[in-house]
């Protein structure tokens, strides 16, 4: 099978976006240590799967949602860690840019075992869950 012919990168002969282009909004990824270190000190829930932190930016630093994931090695070899932050990656970019705030970094902490072991549908309710808890919608 090949790819569809296009004239400029993201974009058929027609006009229309190229399905082999990603376009998803994504939020920016934290990579510096204070910004963990920060969010550590924030609000925080821990689900069957992972532990959401998060705390809301200083008023002047720029809009928007920011994440962060860690895992330690307690939750395995670096296979075992990898597969546990590529699941956290997919459940903040499925559930965060509808319900996250904006101005909040969120940092998602795997957990031994169980981040790799937990149906991925119960991971999804559980980040829903986990924010509805944290924001007070729900208890």
């Amino acid at each position: 099978m090949t790819p569809p012919e296009t004239d400029l990168i993201g974009k058929t002969a027609n006009g229309a976006k190229s399905p082999a282009v990603l376009s998803c909004s994504l939020p920016t990824v934290l990579t510096q240590r204070r910004d963990f270190q920060r969010a550590s000190r924030g609000k925080r829930v821990a689900m069957a799967g992972f532990i959401l932190q998060t705390i809301p930016r200083p008023e002047g630093e720029a809009e928007g949602i920011r994440v962060g994931y860690t895992c330690s090695k307690k939750v395995g070899n670096a296979v075992a860690r990898n597969r546990a932050k590529r699941r956290l990656r997919e459940i903040a970019r499925a559930v965060l840019p509808i319900s996250g705030k904006q101005g909040h970094d969120y940092v998602l902490v795997g957990r031994n075992t169980a981040t790799a072991a937990v149906p991925f549908s119960q991971l999804l309710s559980d980040m829903e869950k986990a924010l509805g808890i944290l924001h007070g919608a729900r208890k």
